[in-house]
């Protein structure tokens, strides 16, 4: 009587496949970048250790939301967190939570004189994340399926 013993070889085979895709490791690269990124400029929203970023802030914008302009990033930090978060729990929705947001922050940018340089950087990292989102909708699914 033989008995059969599973070989993990093939079940390895189709895992070192996909990290040797390029467009997978674009998805991980990307993933990675838009779950830190926004999680450690969140933070810092409540520090302020990297910018004063209350003068990022449409005066505009100021004078609608309650409250100061730092307690106004208080909230932009909590929304940029639960962001990254997403993005690491679940790529599909986040990468366009992210994506959205940006879009509102480079509105934001566009109506302070001086920071167009900032809101084509964000222009940038908003394609990113959209490019992330598309991914995610290939790979993601995929995490699980050897």
């Amino acid at each position: 009587m033989s008995s059969v013993i599973p070989s993990t070889t093939t079940s390895a085979a189709p895992r070192r496949a996909l990290l040797t895709d390029p467009g997978y490791q674009a998805f991980v690269i990307l993933r990675t970048g838009f779950t830190v990124a926004p999680i450690v400029f969140g933070l810092d929203k409540f520090a302020n250790l990297l910018v004063d970023w209350p003068t990022y802030l449409a005066p505009w914008i100021d004078n609608l939301v309650p409250g100061s302009a730092q307690a106004a990033m208080y909230a932009v930090g909590a929304v940029e967190i639960v962001a990254g978060l997403a993005v690491a729990l679940a790529p599909r929705f986040g990468a366009w939570l992210v994506a959205g947001w940006l879009a509102g922050i480079i509105i934001n940018l566009l109506t302070i004189p001086g920071y167009y340089d900032v809101a084509l950087r964000d222009f940038g990292l908003l394609l990113g994340a959209v490019a992330l989102a598309r991914l995610a909708q290939r790979y993601h699914s995929k995490r699980n399926r050897p």
